[in-house]
């Protein structure tokens, strides 16, 4: 049967097929893999059925009329063969012919035969199945064998007048078009073998692609197809259309995403951060009651190893959605955004574009890691290019170079990551909404490498339970004493570093099972214990215990104040930076204004103001309240408690200002042995972010003046 062109997956009807065929048996496969059928009579499909899968043809003989005598059909029969036989005599091959035309007995066998060999054209062959006039029929023979004998006799005398190379460029020219014809019914039978440009061709009108992108695409095909795999060009081409046709271009319907899983999941990969899931469940239930989650960029900003980008895989995995990592450090070409342009050897699309091709949908959740950390060269700005990206007003029609049609980001969820917002654009941070990490507390680290780190080392080191117990004094002391980051990082290393020695020990045979505890750790760990300060025990005049934010975490601080026989000089050392200079020079103006009796130890001392550790620089203005409550404890002589701890920047008119990194400052004062700390009034809001477990373990003053402060001391 010859099927008409139909679409693809449509249902099975009548009116698809061409009604008449012929009936044939398989009577023969050999070894070469040819199928010998020996064909019977011509039928009429009546109807045709799917039936579990199996196709029912209901068939239906097809009769000849015969309105010629027997006599006038042997007639024009004998003209027929003889034509055929007198013109084939001429040819080599015309003696293997022969004996089939001399057994034909009737018009109806010249037509199977002569309809596959005299003609390529799949109407007329179908023309002579379908006549059933044996005098029609005859006519139509005759009229094929006169147009065959009329062409092959034109073309023979048009080969003998010919020079050789044009008998070349004709045959040539023939085995082409024979070839295209060929080509052709083999994609209709066959569509996985289809050429190159012919999948390209229907790879571009069954995508989803916009006007613009198939204007494009087509013109860059016709290009390919008319100057052919031998231009320059055509790998460039090539590979233009491979990126473009593999490309999602289908925008994803909606799916309702299922809150209390979306939040088990958050919860099982990540502990803690209960600000950011908050975020993240708050953004995926405006998305199922809006029906779209458009407009969705995040900037996550923390110490190194809080989370930042593993929760990106998670939140993709909450919304069921593809994650595609693109990593923006230390980027300086704006190509490696938008993309080159294609006029460049070896261009490429961008980043952005490159990691949409690589997750196969048009809506994955990005993670953009670093992007505090791109700088700008002579090949433009990369954080520049990242403004249409991130902006949800914009990204509907990004345009990469490359490709050099828009595309729709919109669908994309962006989760961007930082250490610090400082060094970003401010028209950048502005396109983005700010999730702060802070740093973890002790528990939470705790819970975090009992939870996480310490099942994935049994795993990834190859321990069994029964092999090895860390106890939870062992996982403490870890903690408390081998690692000081903000993040778990550095805990994870030492968690590593620790497995790999009990490996040794265990494989070596010397013990079948091994313990480690809070007494046994330093044997295993060949680094020694990092030095935390902690308060002090003996009390002096002039010495305040001040707290310090770092990128690791936080600190507490010394500030030691020492009058010497003088000229009124004034001594600054502890590689203290500017900032804190000027906080000397302000707490010195204040103490003299508030202690005006005692102005006069200034002038007849030496003052010197020491800040240790001495090789560590320090700088910023939240060291104003201890410096000043420093001065007032070394001119009046009373002893500040090592228990107390203050932060807080100063004014000249005593106010109290509000400072940054409290969650950070707060754990350090706790792990110091701290037990009251002041902070500004401005700064109470900040409180709800400090967890529960710190704010037990320490009494929490919020002042507002310089006043208030040294009357709690009873300094005033």
């Amino acid at each position: 049967l010859i099927s008409k062109k139909m679409e693809q997956n449509a249902p099975l009807q009548i009116d698809l097929f061409y009604p008449i065929g012929v009936v044939g048996t398989i009577v023969e496969v050999n070894s070469n893999g040819f199928v010998i059928v020996e064909t019977a009579e011509r039928v009429v499909i009546q109807n045709i059925e799917n039936v579990d899968g199996h196709i029912q043809l209901g068939l239906l003989k097809r009769e000849d009329i015969f309105d010629l005598s027997k006599k006038d059909e042997n007639i024009r029969l004998d003209k027929i063969k003889k034509s055929l036989t007198q013109f084939i005599s001429q040819f080599t091959w015309g003696h293997f012919v022969k004996s089939f035309i001399s057994g034909w007995n009737s018009i109806s066998e010249v037509a199977c035969f002569l309809s596959m060999w005299l003609s390529v054209d799949s109407y007329e062959k179908y023309s002579l199945l379908e006549e059933d006039s044996v005098n029609l029929r005859s006519s139509l023979i005759e009229k094929m064998i006169y147009e065959y004998i009329e062409m092959e006799t034109v073309h023979n005398e048009a080969l003998n007048h010919q020079e050789n190379e044009n008998k070349k460029i004709y045959r040539e020219m023939a085995i082409k078009k024979q070839m295209d014809y060929l080509q052709k019914e083999l994609d209709e039978l066959h569509p996985e073998n289809k050429n190159e440009l012919s999948q390209f061709e229907k790879s571009i009108n069954e995508s989803f692609m916009n006007d613009d992108a198939k204007r494009e695409c087509s013109k860059i095909l016709n290009r390919m197809k008319n100057e052919g795999d031998n231009s320059p060009e055509y790998g460039m081409l090539y590979d233009y259309l491979d990126f473009m046709t593999h490309l999602s271009w289908e925008k994803e319907t909606f799916k309702e995403i299922d809150m209390k899983k979306a939040s088990s999941i958050l919860e099982r990969d990540h502990y803690g951060l209960d600000k950011v899931k908050k975020r993240i469940i708050e953004g995926i239930a405006v998305g199922n009651l809006k029906k779209s989650f458009h407009g969705t960029i995040l900037l996550f900003v923390g110490p190194p190893g809080t989370g930042k980008t593993s929760i990106g895989k998670s939140i993709a995995d909450a919304m069921g959605r593809k994650y595609v990592r693109v990593s923006l450090g230390g980027i300086r070409d704006e190509a490696d955004i938008r993309g080159h342009r294609r006029t460049y050897i070896g261009a490429m699309p961008g980043r952005i574009m490159n990691a949409i091709y690589k997750s196969g949908v048009s809506n994955p959740v990005m993670v953009l890691d670093e992007v505090d950390k791109l700088s700008t060269s002579y090949n433009g700005d990369p954080a520049a290019a990242l403004l249409e990206v991130l902006d949800p007003e914009q990204n509907f029609s990004f345009t990469d170079h490359y490709m050099n049609v828009p595309y729709d980001l919109s669908d994309v969820v962006f989760v961007c990551t930082a250490n610090s917002i400082d060094t970003i654009p401010e028209a950048l941070l502005n396109r983005m909404e700010v999730i702060e990490f802070h740093g973890y507390t002790p528990i939470t680290k705790f819970h975090i490498a009992k939870e996480h780190l310490i099942p994935n080392a049994y795993h990834e080191f190859g321990f069994h339970k029964k092999d090895l117990k860390i106890t939870d004094g062992a996982l403490k002391r870890l903690i408390s004493d081998y690692t000081m980051e903000s993040g778990v990082r550095a805990l994870k290393r030492v968690i590593d570093s620790l497995f790999r020695k009990l490996a040794v020990e265990l494989v070596s045979g010397t013990k079948k099972s091994l313990e480690v505890t809070a007494k046994t750790v330093d044997n295993y760990l060949d680094m020694k214990p990092i030095h935390h300060d902690k308060a002090l025990v003996v009390k002096k005049p002039g010495i305040v215990t001040g707290l310090a934010w770092t990128k690791v975490g936080g600190e507490i601080l010394f500030v030691e104040s020492l009058f010497t026989k003088g000229k009124g000089r004034i001594i600054i050392t502890g590689m203290l930076g500017d900032v804190m200079k000027e906080s000397v020079q302000i707490a010195i103006s204040l103490v003299k204004s508030m202690f005006p009796t005692k102005a006069h130890m200034f002038l007849e001392n030496d003052l010197h103001i020491h800040v240790p550790e001495g090789a560590i620089h320090k700088d910023g203005p939240s060291a104003g309240i201890a410096l000043t409550v420093s001065l007032v404890s070394l001119v009046t002589g009373i002893k500040i408690p090592s228990t107390v701890g203050m932060t807080g920047e100063v004014s000249l008119r005593g106010n109290v200002m509000p400072i940054g990194g409290l969650k950070e400052k707060l754990m350090a004062a706790e792990r110091a042995g701290i037990k009251k700390v002041f902070i500004p009034k401005d700064n109470e809001y900040d409180l709800k972010d400090i967890s529960k477990e710190i704010l037990d373990k320490l009494d929490i003053v919020s002042v507002s003046t310089v006043k208030e402060v040294l009357k709690h001391l009873k300094l005033l």
